[in-house]
């Protein structure tokens, strides 16, 4: 039986350094950055809420659960909707990259900006040493945006945990949380739709 568990994803702590030693960044700022050439794609870095950080390593079992996770949930979405793998995504003041994302389609809808909030139907993070802040930083960013659902494959308790009901506001959080464990199915949600089940067991390596 799936657990719920009641508590909300809650912000991460703030950061000890002096706000006069960091500068936050817009969107369009860091965009600018690249188009011309001080941010490179070998920086491997992306937008947190008006911070640039640096990407993290993945190993060969969080790219072995992003695999398996993009073809359990591709294969199930209607038509006009698609999963893209590791690509920006376009928020108020951060442009992450989550592992996979469930888009409205079709692909060349995205030739001039990535996926906004309207857009998207799930986010999905997969999950090892990035556990604690895909769950008390990354949650609150998703759900400060409004996106519907958001999905953790944790690798290190083995189990996926589904987030709901976003709530934004000075302390943005997801309002439900239901964890899967190991021998059950997760339901596939997309517009309060159900699309099917998916094996916790299919998603992992």
């Amino acid at each position: 039986m799936s657990l719920a568990v009641r508590n909300r994803i809650e912000p991460a702590e703030p950061n000890a350094l002096p706000t006069a030693r960091v500068h936050r960044f817009t969107v369009e700022q860091y965009h600018r950055m690249i188009e011309s050439g001080v941010l490179r794609e070998h920086d491997r870095v992306i937008l947190l809420d008006g911070l640039i950080v640096t990407k993290m390593t993945h190993n060969p079992p969080h790219d072995v659960a992003v695999d398996l996770t993009q073809g359990e949930v591709s294969a199930r979405l209607p038509r006009d909707w698609r999963v893209r793998v590791q690509s920006a995504v376009t928020l108020a003041e951060s442009e992450p990259e989550p592992d996979v994302a469930v888009v409205r389609g079709p692909a060349r809808r995205y030739r001039k900006a990535h996926p906004g909030p309207r857009d998207i139907g799930i986010l999905i993070e997969v999950a090892d040493s990035s556990l604690a802040e895909d769950r008390t930083v990354t949650g609150p960013l998703y759900a400060k945006a409004k996106i519907p659902v958001y999905w953790i494959v944790n690798l290190v308790e083995r189990k996926v945990e589904v987030y709901s009901q976003p709530r934004a506001g000075r302390s943005p959080a997801y309002a439900d949380r239901r964890d899967y464990a190991a021998n059950e199915q997760v339901p596939l949600v997309l517009e309060n739709r159900l699309l099917g089940h998916i094996p916790v067991d299919d998603l992992l390596p």
